[in-house]
């Protein structure tokens, strides 16, 4: 009697029912979490993603199963999952990202904006190769995305042109901008001269209040006039931002930039990672999708590198070359990255307030490129 109710048991629990990709993507999560305590790559996020992968893979739960019937409701992180279908968390987590954003650096040096849209190169040349590669237009767009740095964004367009894919794609672009510190500095050394790296750039002008609140106001209405797909994205933005600018909503700014963030941080990491289910992930296409990813973060960085080396030739010589890799909307990660090179080359190199242009010019060219793609293959 006490054998056959301990074998129910062992028949009815989740041992008997793992697969072997379930066991390959519990020892992807073990990694992940280990990148993100250990190494701290994007603890924030990757740790979040890490552990809804585990959960996902664990059977029997339940937990991203829609509801049967009207008596039977879905797994708790299917409704959470919601919010990224719907696009619901990403444009809240530029809501947060509006208020924690300074864009002075931009407004004080407008043609940072040409380097943010240079750091969109890599979007193209991963779109182009993916048709190659067979994928779907609306597939390759969202593929190509990875290579903006920006996984809001990356995460936004998936959900509504590849919704199959929104795993593999995820997981690249929050990897690659974990990656950023060593992904970029290769490419920096090796299209830059030792004289670039070295130019000390002048201080910019101040910015003042007025055209700080103005900034978000007049972005926002254009952006959305030329592309309305991307109200979403630049609308939270830019509302974001003028919260933090205009002096009078400081309660709203500080809940936006510090609670409400965390906890969107939080559905949106675990259930994205939930969609990494071992008999879905683990095909031929999520290796293609890895490299092509790569290959468009490369040539993102090298589309903002060199948009700055012409840049630093116009001007004589006052553009360090080395704020071209924070093209890359990766904020503030790939602006300290130039800042730390520029370092390296120059003790009395101070560039990090610099590369914010066009780190901040890339946030909007990410923007304006999922706007721009959706409305072609939406």
């Amino acid at each position: 009697m006490l054998i056959d109710a301990l074998l129910k048991l062992w028949n009815q629990s989740g041992f008997t029912h793992l697969t072997w990709q379930g066991c390959v993507m519990l020892v992807v999560s073990c990694v992940l979490i280990y990148l993100a305590i250990a190494k701290k790559f994007e603890p924030l996020l990757l740790l979040p993603i890490a552990f809804g992968i585990l959960l996902a893979n664990l059977p029997l739960t339940g937990l991203m199963n829609g509801p049967l019937s009207s008596s039977e409701p879905g797994g708790l992180l299917y409704y959470l999952y919601q919010g990224v279908k719907l696009g619901i968390y990403p444009s809240l987590i530029f809501l947060g990202i509006g208020a924690m954003t300074d864009f002075g650096p931009l407004i004080a040096r407008p043609s940072s904006l040409l380097i943010g849209a240079g750091a969109q190169f890599g979007i193209a040349i991963a779109f182009i190769l993916a048709i190659a590669l067979k994928f779907l237009p609306g597939e390759a767009a969202s593929i190509g995305i990875i290579g903006g740095a920006d996984g809001p964004t990356a995460i936004y367009l998936a959900t509504r042109l590849a919704p199959g894919l929104l795993a593999p794609i995820s997981v690249a672009a929050y990897s690659y901008m974990a990656l950023i510190p060593m992904i970029q500095p290769p490419l920096m050394r090796m299209l830059t001269t030792k004289k670039e790296r070295e130019i000390v750039m002048e201080q910019a002008r101040k910015v003042s209040k007025l055209e700080k609140i103005c900034f978000p106001v007049i972005v926002a209405t254009l952006c959305i006039l030329l592309l309305p797909s991307v109200a979403p994205l630049i609308g939270m933005l830019m509302f974001g931002n003028l919260l933090k600018e205009s002096g009078v909503a400081e309660r709203l700014s500080d809940t936006v930039q510090n609670a409400m963030i965390n906890i969107v941080t939080i559905f949106l990491g675990v259930t994205v990672g939930a969609t990494a289910q071992g008999e879905k992930f683990l095909q031929p296409e999520t290796v293609k999708i890895i490299l092509l990813g790569l290959i468009a973060f490369i040539f993102s960085t090298i589309g903002g590198l060199l948009i700055a080396k012409v840049m630093s030739v116009l001007t004589g010589g006052r553009i360090n070359p080395l704020i071209g890799s924070a093209g890359v909307s990766a904020v503030p990660m790939a602006a300290r990255v130039a800042q730390i090179e520029g370092q390296k080359s120059n003790p009395r190199n101070y560039l990090l307030m610099h590369a914010m242009g066009p780190n901040v010019a890339g946030v909007i060219g990410s923007a304006v490129a999922a706007g721009i793609l959706l409305s072609l293959f939406g």
